[in-house]
C-alpha cells in the first residue's frame, strides 16, 4: 500500500471548495478511490481536483440535457425543413453523445465520480428539459440556439478555474467545447435569419 505524503489526511473530509461557481450549492462531484489504490498524484492539488470535477459536472449534465433535447427534435421535426433539420439534429446530437464521454472520463482521472442519473442532472442542469409536447420546427432551432449558448457559457466559467490550478487538458477540453457550441449556436441562429 502506498504512503500518504506527510501533509495528506487520508480520511479527511473534501476541503471546501470556494472556487467554483455553483448551482443549489450542492455538492456534485464525490471523490473515489479507496485505501488500496495509490494518491492521485497528477500535479493538481485535491482541492484544485474537486473544484474542477464540480465543474466539469456541470457541463456534463448540460451536455447530456442538451444531447437528449437535440435527439428529441432529431425525432420530431416536421414540416417542409423535414430532411435538413432531421440531418443537421442527427450531427449535433451525435457530436454531443461522444462529448459526454470525454467529460465524464475527465471527471473520473481527476479522481471523482461523474453524475450519471437523470435525477443528478436534473438538479445541477442549467439547460431546460426538453418539452414534452414538440414545438414547431423553428422553435426548436431557438431552443438548440440557446442550449448551445449555455453550455458554452457554463464551459467558460470553469476554464480560469482549470487554468488557475494547472490543469491543461480540463482548461484545452473545455476550450474545444466553447468551439463546438459557438459554432452550433451560430449555424442553428442562422436559419432563423431573414
Amino acid at each position: 500500500m502506498a504512503k500518504a505524503p506527510k501533509n495528506t489526511k487520508i480520511n479527511a473530509a473534501p476541503a471546501p471548495v470556494g472556487k467554483v461557481p455553483k448551482k443549489g450549492g450542492a455538492v456534485v462531484a464525490p471523490e473515489s478511490g479507496s485505501r488500496a489504490a495509490p494518491i492521485i498524484n497528477i500535479g493538481i492539488e485535491r482541492q484544485d481536483r474537486a473544484a474542477i470535477a464540480e465543474g466539469l459536472s456541470r457541463v456534463l449534465a448540460d451536455t447530456y440535457t442538451l444531447y437528449l433535447t437535440t435527439h428529441n427534435f432529431h425525432w420530431n421535426v416536421t414540416g417542409p425543413h423535414f430532411n435538413s433539420l432531421h440531418a443537421m439534429f442527427m450531427g449535433q446530437y451525435t457530436e454531443l453523445w461522444n462529448a459526454t464521454d470525454v467529460i465524464a472520463e475527465r471527471i473520473r482521472a481527476l479522481g471523482h465520480y461523474a453524475p450519471g442519473s437523470y435525477a443528478e442532472f436534473s438538479k445541477i442542469a442549467t439547460v431546460p428539459d426538453v418539452p414534452q409536447t414538440p414545438p414547431k420546427a423553428m422553435e426548436m432551432v431557438r431552443i438548440l440556439v440557446k442550449g448551445n449558448e449555455t453550455v458554452s457559457r457554463i464551459a467558460r466559467e470553469f476554464i480560469p478555474v482549470a487554468e488557475e490550478a494547472g490543469d491543461a487538458p480540463t482548461a484545452d477540453m473545455l476550450t474545444a467545447r466553447c468551439t463546438v457550441h459557438d459554432q452550433t449556436a451560430w449555424m442553428l441562429r442562422s436559419l432563423l435569419e431573414d
